[in-house]
């Protein structure tokens, strides 16, 4: 998994998912018991969907200033906007398996709301019954081999990259995230989605296609651009524009994978009226051109 990172106003360093044309947006990592670091050092958040499956040992996370002692069995889950701290005592010596992967890779070609992950039967584990970015949840003992199993097959199809693998990637994908949300006591209690952050995201969904800024929206909710900004970077580590042009990118990969619209036809469609800059952007956020993505999502 490629990593990228900003640092927004409050200093919490914003760790991204680095998407790679052709590639499923899954990623894998395994430790083995043996002492280690933590994949991204000091105070972060990200955006993308973290799992984690304790197989044997302890390990302790601190995700939004709460400490998450973890041993075998336990499933811990992790939100988009979660603060996760590297523990100043970590005992990394856990046998233990990691999954990263954004929303849509659940599903590529929906075109679905950019809150509505929260409301996915797939993903609804992921957040939690209180207010805040993780949730800790039990193995029953008798199912800890067939967890281990399906996390070995996901990683070998990402290794191993044969005919077929992407496909195969989603259904060993989508069988874990079922084994997950069996371990689901119900259905969320709050779904941890400030109001106003659910209006903001509401009106990029809805008006995503159109020529939009920071001040539109901010309109649309009636609030000043400054107030919304200040929730939308504190709670999501994202600017409005951020997330505007994130739902612009995924409905341009559906776009790109599932139709023959030429590149212009996507970038019109998506809310960019030159075609120059939306190859641009979606360059700057994929490090391919829009017609490279296609032909390299293609051949697998």
């Amino acid at each position: 998994m490629g990593l990228s990172s900003v640092t927004s106003a409050d200093g919490v360093q914003l760790v991204g998912y680095d998407r790679r044309a052709g590639v499923p947006p899954v990623t894998v990592r395994s430790w083995d018991g043996t002492p280690h670091e933590a994949v991204v050092l000091g105070t972060h958040a990200h955006d993308f969907l973290v799992l984690l499956y304790v197989v044997e040992g302890t390990d302790v996370m601190r995700v939004d200033g709460r400490d998450w002692p973890l041993s075998a069995g336990d499933a811990f889950v992790m939100a988009p906007g979660a603060v996760v701290t590297s523990h100043p005592e970590p005992d990394r010596h856990a046998q233990m398996w990691a999954v990263f992967f954004p929303a849509d890779a659940v599903d590529p070609a929906a075109a679905a709301p950019l809150a509505s992950w929260r409301s996915h039967p797939l993903l609804a584990p992921f957040g939690g019954h209180r207010r805040g970015g993780a949730q800790r949840l039990r193995v029953p003992e008798h199912e800890r081999a067939a967890w281990t199993e399906h996390l070995h097959n996901l990683d070998d199809e990402l290794r191993g990259r044969r005919d077929g693998y992407a496909d195969a990637v989603r259904a060993h994908l989508t069988l874990l995230l079922v084994r997950l949300g069996r371990l689901q006591p119900g259905p969320p209690e709050d779904p941890g989605v400030e109001p106003l952050l659910a209006a903001v995201l509401d009106v990029v969904e809805t008006r995503f296609h159109e020529p939009i800024s920071l001040r539109d929206v901010a309109s649309a909710v009636g609030l000043t651009p400054g107030h919304v900004t200040t929730v939308v970077g504190r709670r999501t580590g994202r600017t409005v524009q951020q997330w505007i042009t994130e739902r612009r990118m995924r409905e341009a990969r559906r776009l790109l994978a599932g139709s023959d619209l030429t590149i212009a036809e996507v970038g019109r469609r998506v809310g960019y009226r030159e075609t120059g800059y939306f190859v641009r952007r979606f360059r700057a956020e994929h490090g391919v051109p829009p017609a490279a993505w296609r032909k390299a999502g293609r051949s697998t």
